[in-house]
């Protein structure tokens, strides 16, 4: 982590600044991905930037559900000194679901879990061959349960705090207090705890992201460990491995982000117009295939005859270079420092 903040300090400020809201789309993209829901990545980021205060391509219509998931994961993060409590708990959780209901299933928001439907379970399979993973403890227990976990995270152990991160991510998805978001809720949690345990609100490298690449891992982990007995080392390992992947993955953000800092230190002076500025920043961002005069007067928001001004435009700068096809197949690409 020393390295990678060393590295990044040496960039400057608007690097760092990119560098922050790239780990933090990553992190709520990857942490919903985890539970099946696909957020657009767009309006995660200019979501994240908003609420760190930064400009980013302009203003996009506000999506509740992504502006709660951002809220939460920022706030474990930026606020992490501050106490968990479950007044925050239940504003995390009203935030993951401003409509009060997940699909058709309606849920209880900003409250423990009341089980009236039955027992709290995490079931996989058809109708007849239903698997039960894991069944929670009962919905009256809760309350008690929580004040318990609650006291314990806000106390000074003499442990190591990494291990506490991973201990609060076992301990609350095993509660499993809400009818539904345990699992965002428990990675913001071990989030907050990883940033405490850092004495950093600023983070350049997401759990999420790597626990999404090993999820079935993950999930193999966590239910071997709810039905063993109370060892949790091989829990404990696996999250520390993970952490330790997590980081050491990161390079590849960082290596993305410094050839963002390097192309714009090239060619940032150049003539170039909102336009350009807008479609090579998405370029940057990671666009999937050929950049064709008509992919980029989507991505501009203008006509053909001015998305084929503006690429000459910057090919006679030497922003871009023009593949050998001709025509509509005619594709650009973007001209990288070395």
């Amino acid at each position: 982590m020393g390295k990678l903040a060393g590295r990044l300090e040496a960039l400057g400020l608007p690097v760092r600044e990119d560098a922050l809201v790239g780990v933090f789309t990553t992190d709520v993209v990857k942490t919903s991905e985890i539970e099946g829901d696909t957020l657009d990545q767009d309006q995660v980021r200019s979501s994240v930037a908003r609420h760190l205060g930064l400009d980013y391509g302009g203003v996009r219509a506000r999506d509740r559900l992504i502006d709660g998931v951002v809220a939460m994961v920022l706030d474990a993060t930026q606020r992490c000194a501050e106490p968990l409590t479950r007044e925050r708990l239940f504003s995390w959780h009203a935030g993951l679901f401003p409509t009060g209901d997940r699909g058709i299933k309606q849920i209880s928001v900003g409250a423990w879990r009341e089980d009236r439907t039955g027992p709290m379970e995490v079931i996989s399979g058809a109708i007849g061959r239903i698997r039960v993973h894991f069944r929670a403890l009962p919905a009256a227990d809760i309350p008690a349960e929580m004040e318990r976990f609650l006291a314990w995270f806000e106390t000074s152990n003499a442990f190591d705090p990494v291990i506490k991160a991973a201990l609060s991510h076992l301990w609350f998805v095993t509660l499993h207090p809400f009818d539904d978001g345990n699992g965002r809720i428990a990675r913001a949690i071990a989030d907050m705890a990883l940033a405490r345990a850092e004495s950093a609100s600023q983070r350049f490298y997401s759990m999420s992201s790597q626990i999404r690449t090993e999820r079935n891992d993950y999930y193999n982990i966590l239910e071997r460990t709810q039905k063993g007995n109370l060892d949790v080392t091989p829990w404990l390992c696996w999250f520390l491995d993970c952490l330790e992947r997590a980081i050491t993955s990161s390079e590849t953000a960082l290596g993305d982000v410094l050839r963002k800092s390097l192309f714009w230190k090239q060619h940032g002076l150049k003539d170039i117009n909102s336009r350009h500025k807008a479609v090579l920043s998405r370029l940057l961002d990671g666009f999937i295939g050929h950049l064709t005069s008509s992919k980029y007067a989507k991505l501009a928001k203008c006509s053909q005859d001015t998305a084929a001004r503006d690429l000459n435009q910057l090919v006679a700068l030497g922003v871009m270079t023009k593949g050998s096809a001709r025509g509509r197949s005619t594709a650009y690409e973007l001209v990288l420092a070395d």
